[in-house]
């Protein structure tokens, strides 16, 4: 075969080498082509997958649910592992400090000297000392002292009708003073039209 023989057939070799390497090209770049089109031209990150998902499910829960759904920094959402909506905690209860009663002080006054009387039926004579005691206000006690001369008067009067054994013991003296006090608040009511006396005390108690 001569040189000239051979060099055609050289060519035509290399032509379809050539035409079969620019057909690959061409098949890959349709490939990346197809791929672009269909996957994008960048892979979503996870946060674009997460943000995606959110506005999915937002369309899935109703919006009354949406309403007290808890919301996440960038005011999405919050659901489950579920997909279920994360209500919004309520607020923490601040406890408030139960209000301590009142406390009113108490005032006293004592009446000056000490006050006797002749039991009644009996030789022995009874001399006490009288405290009143009240929760008001001052008021109360000017009456008492202002309306001094009256009160002794009602409470000798009621002593008047204290026998021997009224008057002895404990429990005795108790409902002498709870008597007292009736008798003082009877006429203090009767001159100011208010008693206030809320305890009598009796400071000193002797019978002879």
């Amino acid at each position: 075969m001569s040189e000239e023989e051979e060099q055609p057939k050289k060519k035509s070799n290399i032509v379809t080498i050539l035409i079969f390497v620019v057909a690959g090209f061409v098949l890959v770049g349709v490939g990346l082509g197809a791929g672009f089109m269909i996957f994008g031209g960048s892979q979503n990150n996870p946060q674009d997958i997460a943000n995606e998902i959110v506005s999915q499910k937002e369309g899935e829960i109703p919006p009354e649910e949406l309403e007290n759904c808890q919301l996440d920094e960038e005011g999405n959402p919050v659901l489950d592992d579920e997909g279920n909506c994360v209500e919004e905690k309520d607020p923490e209860k601040v406890s408030k400090e139960t209000p301590k009663d009142e406390v009113f002080q108490t005032l006293y006054f004592e009446i000056p000297g000490n006050m006797t009387t002749n039991l009644k039926g009996s030789r022995r004579f009874l001399q006490i000392g009288i405290g009143v005691s009240t929760k008001y206000d001052e008021a109360i006690l000017t009456n008492v002292e202002t309306h001094l001369t009256a009160l002794k008067a009602e409470i000798l009067a009621a002593l008047s009708d204290y026998t021997e054994e009224m008057v002895e013991g404990r429990e005795a003296r108790k409902l002498l003073a709870n008597d007292l006090k009736d008798v003082i608040n009877a006429k203090l009511e009767d001159l100011e039209g208010f008693g206030g006396i809320e305890e009598v005390h009796l400071t000193s108690y002797v019978m002879q």
